[in-house]
């Protein structure tokens, strides 16, 4: 399989957990990059306040925090 979404966040944030944990229960784990944005100065830009924010690569669509299940399906 291939990388379909990048995950964004970084180390210790509970919420990016609880983003990854409802990815996964939807789509195969494989297809997700965790992307930390602590090591990327434009990342931690962007993204500081956001986190988690997952993002479909092929077209860049995100979804920010909070977001449920059925968003994630949409985006799919």
């Amino acid at each position: 399989m291939t990388i379909e979404f990048n995950l964004y966040g970084t180390e210790g944030c509970h919420l990016c957990e609880d983003a990854l944990a409802l990815c996964s229960a939807v789509m195969p784990a494989e297809n997700i990059d965790i992307v930390d944005i602590i090591d990327d100065e434009k990342l931690l830009e962007l993204y500081r306040i956001s986190i988690p924010v997952l993002e479909r690569l092929s077209d860049q669509q995100k979804l920010y925090w909070p977001f449920d299940q059925a968003q994630v399906l949409e985006l799919l």
